[in-house]
């Protein structure tokens, strides 16, 4: 990833407060292997999925990002956040790789989140993803961070 990613990235997680840490699992994209007529595309997402599955933590809720998914507002991901905290789970945020997300992800996620209909690059979503907790987790904290 660049270094603005990472940066951007890193600005968000330190920002957070201590009860709500963020913290970066990155996977080593998966190999492509593009030959005509083969399934390789289904391939590749399968054995990402398969990684994916083993890094997420036990018993954490799985949240999924893909444009398919659910929009919702700021405030409405604060209230989310408001019940994640109470119920004292890990949240392990999904994002896909540049062929998107295994379907079985998909199917087994907790939520599937939209933060736009837009195709975004993994590693913008990366950093609006952080910046999005961030300000959901100021407006739990009356932070003026996030202006009304």
């Amino acid at each position: 990833m660049p270094a603005w990613i990472a940066s951007g990235f890193d600005e968000y997680a330190r920002r957070m407060p201590r009860e709500m840490p963020l913290a970066l699992i990155e996977l080593k994209p998966e190999p492509r292997h593009d030959n005509p007529g083969s399934n390789a595309a289904a391939r590749t997402l399968e054995n990402e999925a398969r990684r994916v599955e083993a890094a997420l933590p036990k018993g954490a809720q799985r949240v999924v990002l893909d444009e398919t998914g659910k929009s919702v507002t700021t405030c409405q991901l604060a209230q989310r956040m408001a019940r994640w905290r109470e119920g004292g789970q890990d949240i392990a945020f999904i994002i896909g790789g540049a062929d998107g997300t295994a379907a079985r992800l998909k199917s087994g996620a907790d939520w599937l989140w939209s933060l736009s209909p837009l195709t975004l690059p993994h590693g913008l979503v990366r950093v609006v993803l952080a910046e999005q907790l961030y300000r959901a987790a100021s407006i739990l904290g009356n932070h003026p961070y996030h202006r009304v």
